[in-house]
């Protein structure tokens, strides 16, 4: 469950002066992770980018042997060849058979985030490719293979994930990091840094968005203590009472922007303050309208391909390509997208029901504009 104290908590964790940490640019990607009083979880993200991602569906059934990417850069090729354990759905990118955001059939899910500047993957030793996989398929790896955080904790230190370049990503390794949620509200970071060194960060907080590194994140929301969403009163200036023109005013001191580290901050409170529903399937809804307050006008964030993995390294502007709640509970994924706020859903259990192959579903449907006056 997550706490109303959680950031006192996070207060403890991360006592002492804040330690100085160059600032990421937007790169905004934002998740939260929202209980339900039925006992289910439901994870929200937003996906940000420059480069479109043109992501589907798919559907991975459990079984299905699958060869990752070795450090030759083939994909699928020349890796670790492991057989999926669980059935897992998602939204994929770039035509590949690999998921960006989704869940198992065990409840897990998670998503990856964009992390240029500071992800750095594991070597390759000689003759150790078939041990390796590489950054971007490292949650297809994880949905596929664990049912919770601490499997995950346990079973990643076994492999090599390394950095492959790749091709439909402007030939540049994919700079990631993953944020991971099982069926009982458990939640880990995971960041490759510093010449490839594995950093599992449990995640008292539930929330991820982009750069600098996860305890920064945590450094940072502890300057926040003051925040609150209770009414406040009045202040006092000798005989006279100053009230707020507005409701709000104990949030007044949340960070503003499009910064990775203002959205962690802003996503943690809404998450933090937000009621809790009866059930999962009410709470999807509930993650929705939270996303929207992450939602990018086009426009608001400018890319350049000069400056490499920022957008995907190319020239534009950052656009939410899509916003996902995916229910822990009921193992139904929940999407929409950028020309189609119609939220569509895939059921886990059904979709993998008899599958053999990995499925793919278009996300190209028209919207349904309904006609309220005939």
């Amino acid at each position: 469950m997550v706490s109303r104290n959680a950031r006192i908590a996070v207060s403890a964790l991360v006592s002492g002066a804040l330690v100085v940490a160059p600032l990421a640019p937007a790169l905004a990607c934002t998740s939260v992770l929202l209980p339900a009083k039925d006992g289910g979880f439901v994870y929200g993200r937003t996906l940000e980018f420059g480069l479109s991602l043109k992501s589907q569906i798919i559907v991975v059934p459990r079984g299905l042997s699958v060869t990752g990417t070795g450090p030759e850069g083939d994909v699928g090729k020349g890796g670790l060849v492991w057989t999926t354990k669980y059935a897992a759905t998602g939204a994929n990118a770039l035509g590949l058979p690999i998921l960006l955001d989704g869940v198992n059939e065990r409840g897990l899910a998670g998503g990856l985030f964009n992390f240029p500047g500071f992800a750095e993957f594991q070597p390759v030793p000689p003759g150790k490719g078939d041990r390796s996989i590489a950054s971007f398929e490292l949650l297809s790896y994880i949905l596929t293979s664990f049912a919770t955080v601490d499997e995950v904790k346990a079973g990643l230190p076994q492999i090599i994930v390394s950095g492959v370049k790749l091709a439909a990503f402007g030939n540049m390794v994919p700079p990631v990091h993953v944020s991971v949620h099982d069926a009982t509200g458990k939640s880990l970071v995971i960041e490759y840094t510093h010449g490839g060194k594995l950093n599992l960060y449990d995640n008292p907080t539930h929330v991820l968005t982009n750069a600098p590194e996860f305890p920064f994140h945590l450094r940072n929301l502890a300057q926040y203590q003051y925040v609150t969403a209770a009414v406040m009163p009045p202040l006092k200036v000798g005989t006279t009472s100053l009230a707020a023109a507005s409701s709000g005013v104990g949030m007044n001191g949340l960070p503003g922007g499009f910064l990775a580290t203002a959205r962690f901050v802003r996503a943690y409170f809404a998450q933090a303050n937000a009621p809790q529903l009866p059930t999962s399937a009410e709470t999807v809804g509930l993650a929705f309208h939270i996303m929207n307050g992450f939602d990018l006008p086009p426009g608001s964030i400018g890319t350049s391909a000069a400056a490499g993995g920022e957008g995907g390294g190319v020239d534009g502007f950052e656009t939410t390509e899509w916003t996902s709640a995916i229910d822990l509970k009921n193992l139904r994924y929940h999407i929409r997208t950028y020309e189609n706020q119609d939220v569509r859903v895939v059921d886990l259990k059904k979709a993998a029901e008899g599958l053999k192959a990995i499925r793919f579903i278009p996300l190209d449907q028209k919207p349904v504009v309904r006609e309220l006056v005939p």
